[in-house]
């Protein structure tokens, strides 16, 4: 069992958050508070907690726990952990710790030569600031030669099987494939002494065939993501993921197509004809309409134009938190003719606010009002399509991050009109789960089920979103919610290798 958890920037709040809480409750008896030794405490406080909690069905303690510890060595935001981790490492004991240092190597194109001195340096600060790596991670775009490995091996005082090599391949998901050729699971064997066999296990060569088929697809599935975030894509790289496992489990090619929702609005037809037509043209060729999450009112007017669209020509869509609420604010519009229905987020004074602040969140605050975290939502109409898409377990527990929900004394308006809400929370208060009937596949979910989609276990909404767009979603569901044997990476035969 592997257990893998980052520490990256949003951790730098929580964790001055949490000795700032305990000195409040006067745990430190009144001694000043400071970076060393209080903080550094505290990082590895969280780290030992959290290598204990189990993350399978099972219950048991996982037997990795994987840091993530983000940032360049030297920046001056990553001292304290930089910190927290020499002194953890001798908490740990060297046969229970292990450093992986990864390290750009460039190949400027002006002499086609690799250049191992960023490595050099970067290692050079590490073991300055009291760290060795017992394993650099060299990425490149390029396979880099065994010259430069040897290069590596001899000015940052590792052996060479120590260097490991990963460059630009044709998908992530040959990377796993690239460490386990290079004798990485050999390596953790024995300077951790895990109880793992030499032999591929059973998910490897299920990795493997997934590496394989990803490079062999030949259909492809088209979805119009509609945000106000597209300038950056990386600001939706979550909902990127999910999509292209969803894609890759029904043995598609994701095409994802990017649109401004600013675009969509007909102010943007005067200014702009030539962006408005673009952008229509992108999501008339749509198999599936997504509509993410976000905050503000900028572009909402556009996102609802994308909805009403779905919703009339019957194509699949999914929305998610904002997403999901401007469908209720969509539908209250022209299905409920209400036509200044709005979000109080957007119009604080509008008569028929569908969606309205949570009552926790208070306006004059912004930080820390929002409803966070992993919660559990209650199916309560047996038989929908999403319970069915999550095989028909009673509740499921997803992340949230939201501050505003549907108005819950106008669902029975809603309901009555065929916009079911088949989710709520435990105290049936929140609306977590929209499904329109007469229609394909038009859902809407409050929280973020993209974040914990896994390339061998799609999320749920997002898998049922590429099954309606492709045509298999009545065939999946026929079949129990089982890909068939084609799409399924499940049939490796266990003779061949481990099960560890």
């Amino acid at each position: 069992m592997w257990k893998k958890e980052s520490l990256s920037a949003p951790e730098y709040g929580k964790i001055y958050q949490h000795v700032i809480n305990k000195e409040r409750r006067g745990d430190y008896l009144g001694k000043t508070v400071q970076v060393v030794p209080h903080i550094t405490d505290a990082i590895q406080e969280w780290v030992m907690n959290q290598a204990t909690v189990p993350v399978d069905k099972d219950h048991q303690e996982p037997q990795i726990c994987v840091i993530e510890l983000g940032g360049t060595i030297g920046d001056i935001e990553g001292m304290a952990f930089i910190e927290a981790f020499r002194q953890f490492q001798f908490k740990a004991k060297r046969e229970n710790f292990c450093n992986i240092h990864v390290s750009l190597v460039p190949q400027p194109t002006a002499t086609g030569e690799q250049k191992t001195k960023p490595t050099q340096n970067s290692v050079r600060a590490l073991r300055g600031l009291g760290l060795s790596p017992d394993l650099i991670v060299c990425r490149s775009t390029k396979p880099i030669e065994m010259a430069v490995k040897q290069k590596i091996s001899m000015f940052c005082h590792v052996e060479p099987e120590q260097v490991i090599f990963i460059h630009d391949v044709s998908s992530t998901y040959r990377v796993p494939i690239l460490l386990e050729e290079q004798g990485i699971i050999t390596y953790f064997k024995h300077r951790l002494d895990l109880p793992v066999d030499d032999k591929p296990t059973v998910q490897l060569l299920k990795w493997k065939r997934m590496a394989d088929r990803y490079e062999r697809l030949l259909q492809t599935c088209s979805i119009a993501l509609v945000g106000k975030y597209t300038k950056l894509s990386d600001c939706y790289t979550s909902v990127f993921k999910a999509l292209e496992h969803s894609a890759l489990a029904i043995n598609h090619k994701l095409n994802l197509m990017y649109i401004d929702s600013a675009e969509l609005e007909p102010s943007t037809k005067t200014e702009d004809p030539v962006k408005y037509h673009k952008a229509w043209e992108k999501l008339c060729k749509a198999q599936g309409i997504l509509v993410p999450g976000g905050f503000g009112s900028r572009g909402t007017e556009g996102k609802l134009q994308a909805i009403t669209w779905a919703r009339e020509r019957k194509i699949p869509f999914l929305g998610v938190c904002l997403g999901m609420q401007l469908a209720v604010v969509e539908f209250a519009r022209n299905c409920l003719n209400w036509k200044d229905a709005n979000s109080t987020e957007f119009d604080p004074n509008t008569k028929n606010p569908v969606v309205i602040d949570m009552p926790e969140h208070n306006p004059g605050n912004m930080g820390g009002t929002m409803r966070l975290g992993k919660r559990k939502t209650v199916f309560t109409t047996n038989g929908s399509t999403l319970q069915k898409l999550y095989e028909n377990v009673d509740f499921v527990e997803e992340r949230h991050r939201h501050r505003y929900e549907v108005n819950p004394e106008l669902i029975p308006q809603f309901e009555e009109k065929g916009l079911k809400f088949v989710g709520h929370d435990t105290e049936g208060q929140r609306m977590e789960i929209i499904e329109l009937e007469d229609h394909p596949y038009f859902t809407g979910v409050q929280f973020h089920p993209e974040f914990s989609s896994r390339p061998m276990k799609p999320s749920p909404p997002y898998l049922g979103l590429m099954l309606a767009a492709s045509g298999k979603l009545s065939t999946y569901i026929q079949n129990g919610c089982k890909l068939s044997p084609r799409d399924s990476y499940s049939d490796v035969s266990e003779e061949s290798c481990s099960d560890n």
